[in-house]
């Protein structure tokens, strides 16, 4: 079945027209997560039938990774505007760095020195700069490298109480949890899968879902 979807929570966010002077607009968060967008969607052109794009995806009931990307690995993309602050910015690390393969920082230029310093090693960064034209470039700076500290109940809090029951039935561990809330499910699949088995599963069932509701 294809996967080319992108769920978008963009709303309404006008393209602008500038003046040449205009020299003090400030780069919006929607302006950079339609840039975004485009740069992923050609980015994965080769495999966007295998690819689901979906933005503002929850972690762990805490945080909420503005663009993900999940294909045969799930990567994370957290925006700073140039009006953003970076102040829930080590939490948005923490959990990110839970759960994501590859984790990537867009921010606007003035923001570029500090968050550098803030997110890990293993983190990408971008650079997002408004051009002539109004619209937004993001330019790379450093180059994601994989996460090898993945938390295997953080990721397993992705599933749907009902996806996490249907693996454990599918292997025959359902037994006892079946009436237990959905904390005791997700313990169960955690000692009942590796975590290599356990990521694949995850990418599969969000990839597989028709219809998305907030958790």
């Amino acid at each position: 079945m294809p996967q080319r979807r992108m769920l978008s929570a963009i709303g309404a966010c006008p393209r602008r027209q500038l003046k040449s002077e205009d020299y003090s607009v400030a780069v919006r968060d929607c302006d950079v997560r339609r840039a975004l967008h485009g740069t992923l969607l050609r980015d994965h052109a080769e495999a966007q039938d295998d690819t689901l794009f979906v933005d503002e995806l929850g972690l762990c009931g805490e945080v909420r990774v503005d663009v993900a990307v999940i294909n045969g690995a799930m990567t994370g993309f957290e925006i700073k505007s140039e009006r953003d602050t970076l102040r829930r910015l080590p939490k948005q690390v923490e959990f990110y760095s839970r759960v994501l393969d590859y984790a990537e920082i867009v921010v606007a230029k003035n923001h570029l020195a500090e968050a550098r310093r803030i997110v890990p090693s293993w983190w990408g960064v971008r650079v997002a700069r408004l051009d002539a034209d109004g619209g937004v470039q993001i330019k790379p700076v450093r180059r994601a490298r994989r996460n090898r500290h993945i938390d295997p109940l953080s990721l397993a809090q992705l599933l749907w109480r009902e996806e996490a029951l249907a693996e454990l039935a599918a292997r025959g561990a359902d037994r006892g949890v079946r009436s237990k809330p959905r904390s005791a499910v997700w313990e169960r699949l955690v000692q009942t899968v590796d975590t290599h088995e356990l990521q694949s599963m995850v990418r599969s069932r969000l990839k597989a879902r028709t219809t998305w509701r907030v958790a």
